[in-house]
Formats: C-alpha cells, structure tokens, sequence
C-alpha cells in the first residue's frame, strides 16, 4: 500500500534531490568534470565576493617542456579523494597530491615501451576505473591505449599486451602505417571503455570506427562503424567501395555519457580528405554527426548529422553537454553541441529530434573538379550563433588605417562569403577559422539557470587549393609530389612553416638534422607530426632528397603519380593552414577576436558577449580589450564564477557568470591552453589549470598552477 505524499514530505523530496544532484558537482573525477561533460561545479568557497583573494596553492613542474615552443600540455586533470591525475608535455603520466602538488608516482610510455609511434604530441587527460582494490588509469599515447595501477603507475599485465593495446588493431580494415592515436580520454560506462581517435585526416587516413575495449583485459567488446559496411543503416550515403578505403569520421574530441539511460553520446569529423571529396560523393554518414550508441552494445539509437559531405573541416570540436531545459512548461533532457561554425545544436536527448527549429538552407557549390557539395546544410534558427558568420570590406580590421589597406587588397584577391563557401584555387577565406568558433575545451553548462558558457575564436583563414597536374618525372618531381600532398599541409608550400601552428620550418633543414634523422621522423612521426609509415623506402628516399635540396620552392602545380596512389584520387593539395593577419600579425577582422559568451539555452538566446584577454600594446595605444584567440574552454561554479585560460595573454581570469565581467586575473608561466578543474581537499577548494603555452608562437611551459583562498 502507497502512502499519500503530503507537501512537506514533498517538499523534503525536492531538497534531497537538489542535494544529491549538487553532489553530483562536487567532485572532479572525470575529464570535463563529470559523465555529461558539463564543465561545472557546485562548490562555492570560492565566489564573488573573495574570488580577488585567491592565492597560488602550489606549483608542479613536469620538466619536460622543450624549449623551442614544440610542446603543449591540453590536459583537463581528474582528481579521485586526494589524488589528482594528469599528463605532461611529452605525455608521462603523473599522480600528485591535490593539496600540495607532492608528486606520488609518474609513467613514462615513450621511456618504457620503445614500440610506440607517433608521440609525443597532445594529451587532454585520463579515465579513472575502479572494482574493489582493482583501481586503474587509462590513457593514450602515441598509438598505445594503456592501463596503469592507479596507486602505483605501473602497467597492469593483464591489460592487453603487457599492459597496453594497439589502437590501429581491431578496425576491420588494414591501416598499417596509417596514423591512428587518442588524444582526448575515452569515457567508462560499467566495465567498458568507450574509445574514440585522431586520424591525420589527409590522403591516407584510417577509418574512425567508434570501438568499446574491456577496462580489465583489453579486448574490443564492441565496434561502430562510423563509415558503414555493407548492409549497415547510411551505406548509401557513400560510395559503394568506401569503407574499403575513406577514412576519417572519428570522434577526437571526447564522449559524453547518460549512464541511466545507457546511451554515450559521439561528436564526430569530417571524413578525409578534408577539403576535396569528389571520391566520397553523398552525405557522408556518420561523419560530422552526434551519434547516440547503446553504451552496452555500440547499436545506433540515433543520429544527427550537422554538415553534410564536409569539405571545410567542420570536425564536431568538443564533448556535447548532456543539458536539462526548460521548453514549453516542460523540463526536457537535452544535448548542446557546439560547433566550430559557432553554433549550438539543441536536441532531444531521447530522440535527438532538435528543440528548436533547424532550417536546410541552400548553400555554394563546388568549381573543383569532380567535387559534387551537397547542396544544403543544416543552420539552427535558435540560438544565434556565437561567432560571426561572415567577413566583408565592411568587417575588415579598423585598427589602423595601414592594417585595413594591407588587408583589403588581399581579402579581394579571394572568394569570401558565408560559413559553407566551398575550398577553391583562388583561395577562400574560412570564417570562423579552422579553430573555429567553437573548439575542443567545450563549454560549461550550468544546471541551475539552464545557461552554456563557450569560448569562442574571430579568426579568419585562408585556404588555397593546388592542383595536382598528372605527369611523370624524376626523383625530384616525386619528392615534391610527395611534399605537396602529404606535408604542405602543415609546413606550407614554401615549406616555411607556421608558427602560430607548432609546425617548424623546414628551409635549411641540413644544418639541423641529417638525412637519416628526417627519414627517421618521417617514419616514426615525431610531436605532432603524425607516422607515414605507408609511404615506401623509395618513396621516403624520394621525399628526403627534396627536403634536403632547398633551390626554390615547391612549385604550384607539381606532377603527380599517374595512377593517384599517393594521394587517394585526389587531384588537389593545398598550400596550407594560414590564418589571415595584417602587416603587423593581428587579424584581418575587427575585433573583438576572441570572446566568452552565455547562452540561455532555454530562451535559445544570448544572455551576453565579451572580449576574451587582450594585446597589452594595444591597450597601450588606447584601443580596448581586443580578445585573442583562445584554446582551452571555462569552468563555470556554484560560487558565481566562471574560470578560464585559454588567452594567447598568457593569463587566468574569473568572471562574473551573471554578467561577463572581470573580478580577478593573474598572469601564469605559460599560457594556459587546457580546461582548468576544481575540487576540494579536506574542506579547501582548488582551481587548477595546466600551463603548457606552445600555441599561437608563445612559448612553451611545463607547469600545473593551483589556487585557493589563503589559510
């Protein structure tokens, strides 16, 4: 027989649902801060009123920066009880005390298993798993997936081969050679781990299935095919032989997971090549999609695809938020997935039907040759999106009168419309930028208003197409095929490099390294340089023997290999990833050129807009705080506050959630290009954020900064 609930019992229901999901906040043990990636906290010891008291806690020091700016460290730390885990510049593995910054035990994979490739490269942080005395910590580095003794750091034997698993095995296709690696953490739903990958997202690119590996023994439990086989559901969205030989379609930048409903929630990417898809004709499901897959089984239970065939790199950047809403009266479970376009798709979580209206607006069509673009995208009427979506004469930089000519004159040499304006040979400009918008530190979701908290970049690119002529030639003309297609990418086609990108020079490459160290580097991979492994002897030969002949530059049009091995049919390259700045190394763009937004999800509104850090030359000359690109997303508090590095300034702020506005900065040792975390330690809140610097030309550190109130 059921007692009849009376108010008052009611209503103590209430509060002791509202406790036991603000406990829910409290703690920090999963990247992003919990299951739902929401990027927040219900501790509030520190708030607005003594948030301009905080202190540095401790300082730990990783020592293993390099020097030249090479390095990064992107990791989001976890911290279990007093323990908090995180990862270095070059990928070591570290346990510390999270009220002294002690350090208790450290791995290093690239010391200890020789057979890794591809490292070090990026890191954004680590999972937690625990059963009984079994407790573990999984990461990945290079192409190893590893479980390690929580207590101790050292590789538990029964996990996969001596304590790791190869991530380019079990994809039901052969990618030997291929680029396949993990830099953001897989999520933990019972006894699985529920991984997803980098790819290169060049010619040669594996596939990016979506796999599920048993936490205890290693072995895939499950696989998703995020390019369909035959007979699976969005085969015909793709040619008929695709699976056999696209890649891409991977989810890089993190899971989210309703562990109630048994769903785990997949944002994925453009399928490869990323800016010419004339052999992957369709809309190309499951790239550029949310996926919500039974966690158990890896069954699809639905999909929404955000871009349809991408040939502009419109990767998903970040973990979606899983979001509880208010719309029509009701409270509805939600999705919130930004996008590097600066949009928010609001979905049912159930059902992933959108909550509010989504338009499939016409967009432009492809000149390139043999490129079919679909012919409409998905636009969300609600909210508005948080970046800006075009760039004329009318938004050209204003910061000086030289600046504006310099960068008129180039911006009419290119085509520039909106956010879909497809790759050409005369050059397009891409805004939001490659970066985006949106990017991989995600937003912050706070449970008690229904408001999302994103950071977001104003920088405009260039992208240029390059035709590959088919020809044949000697040596020198293979080695600057080979060049064209599978370096200029990153290193440009002046092999000059960029900066701002990590990507080193390669003019004079003789007076730094020998011959067989670059050929070395080729086949291993080196920071963030993935492995060609597939090229062949020969071919490597042939690419060592241009890079080390520096008379001129590779030539815009290069001859290529008849038969198209080397790039996958495409018959384009490009010049590059440049961003379009002034004479001076600013943006073309007015600012602001980065900024920090709320979002009243509920309204589908933008409750307000600032600037995100600041040039101090400029605000020297009098220009108010211009925003600089940021990398690295917010923490949002109970306390009223809103957390974030992410500043090309080098510096840590708190806002005002309520407002925007500053209530506290300091500078740190390097730029903080990661998503802070906070916890608590016997009763003492922290906020710690990892300095790593390295991006955007600033140097690099090796550092974690922890704050609090004073004693």
């Amino acid at each position: 027989m059921r007692r009849p609930v009376t108010p008052a019992l009611a209503f103590l229901l209430i509060l002791a649902g509202c406790a036991a999901e603000d406990d829910a906040y409290r703690t920090w043990e999963v990247y992003l801060g919990d299951n739902t990636s929401s990027q927040y906290s219900s501790l509030d010891q520190i708030n607005r009123e003594n948030v301009a008291r905080l202190d540095v806690a401790w300082v730990y020091h990783a020592g293993d920066a390099d020097t030249t700016g090479r390095t990064q460290i992107q990791c989001n730390p976890i911290v279990i009880d007093t323990v908090l885990y995180a990862t270095s510049p070059k990928l070591k593995v570290f346990a510390l005390h999270a009220a002294t910054g002690a350090e208790i035990w450290t791995f290093d994979p690239f010391a200890e298993d020789t057979t890794v490739q591809e490292g070090p490269g990026v890191n954004r942080g680590v999972v937690y798993w625990a059963d009984g005395d079994d407790a573990r910590i999984l990461f990945s580095a290079g192409s190893k997936l590893y479980a390690l003794d929580a207590r101790t750091g050292r590789p538990i034997p029964t996990f996969g081969a001596g304590g790791a698993v190869d991530l380019r095995d079990g994809l039901d296709r052969d990618v030997t050679g291929l680029f396949v690696a993990a830099r953001t953490p897989g999520i933990v739903y019972r006894d699985l781990l529920i991984q997803g990958t980098s790819l290169s997202e060049g010619p040669a690119t594996a596939p990016g299935h979506i796999r599920a590996y048993d936490v205890r023994t290693g072995r895939i439990r499950w696989i998703f095919h995020t390019i369909p086989h035959p007979g699976e559901f969005g085969y015909e969205t793709w040619p008929e032989d695709a699976y056999e030989r696209v890649g891409g379609a991977n989810a890089w930048s993190g899971l989210s997971l309703d562990a109630r409903r048994g769903l785990v929630f997949l944002p994925t990417g453009s399928a490869a090549f990323d800016f010419w898809g004339g052999n992957r004709k369709g809309e190309n499901l499951f790239a550029n999609a949310v996926l919500a897959l039974d966690a158990a089984t890896g069954e699809r239970r639905w999909h929404f695809q955000t871009v349809h065939h991408d040939v502009l790199d419109r990767d998903l950047p970040a973990a979606p938020n899983l979001v509880t809403v208010e719309h029509a009266g009701r409270r509805i479970d939600a999705v919130a997935q930004i996008t590097k376009s600066g949009y928010v798709f609001l979905l049912d979580r159930e059902t992933g039907a959108p909550l509010f209206s989504i338009e499939e607006r016409p967009v432009p069509s492809s000149d390139l040759e043999g490129e079919v673009t679909w012919p409409t995208q998905p636009i969300p009427t609600k909210p508005p999106p948080f970046a800006r979506q075009q760039f004329t004469e009318d938004d050209l930089t204003d910061i000086s009168p030289e600046a504006r000519a310099a960068v008129l004159a180039r911006l009419r040499q290119v085509r520039s419309g909106g956010p879909f304006e497809p790759p050409s040979t005369q050059g397009t400009i891409i805004f939001p930028g490659f970066d985006g918008g949106g990017e991989w530190g995600g937003a912050a979701y706070d449970p008690a208003t229904g408001w999302l908290y994103v950071n977001a970049n104003e920088m405009p690119w260039i992208l240029t197409m390059v035709p590959l002529a088919p020809a044949a030639g000697g040596p020198g003309s293979r080695g600057g095929t080979l060049y064209a297609v599978h370096c200029a990418g990153c290193h440009g086609a002046d092999r000059r490099g960029n900066a701002e990108q990590t990507f080193p020079s390669l003019i004079d490459l003789a007076q730094r390294f020998s011959e067989a160290e670059v050929r070395q580097q080729i086949a291993r991979g080196k920071g963030f340089m993935p492995s060609f492994q597939f090229l062949t002897e020969a071919e490597r030969d042939a690419l060592v023997a241009f890079l080390f002949d520096q008379a001129g530059a590779a030539p815009e049009a290069v001859e290529v290999d008849p038969l198209g091995r080397f790039f996958a049919g495409s018959p384009y390259g490009h010049t590059g990833y440049n961003r379009f700045f002034d004479p001076d190394g600013y943006p073309a763009v007015k600012p602001p050129w980065g900024t920090l937004n709320a979002i009243d999800l509920n309204r589908g509104e933008i409750v307000w807009q600032v600037p995100l850090g600041a040039f101090p030359e400029l605000t020297a000359r009098g220009l108010p705080p211009t925003g600089t690109e940021n990398y690295g997303g917010p923490v949002v508090t109970a306390g009223g506050l809103i957390f974030i590095g992410a500043t090309k300034d080098e510096r840590f702020r708190a806002f005002d959630k309520a407002t925007g506005a500053v209530l506290w900065e300091t500078t740190l040792p390097a730029g903080g290009y990661a998503t802070p975390a906070t916890y608590e330690v016997r009763g003492r809140q922290y906020v710690v954020i990892a300095a790593g610097g390295g991006k955007m030309g600033t140097r690099s550190g090796d550092a974690y900064v922890a704050f609090a109130l004073p004693d």
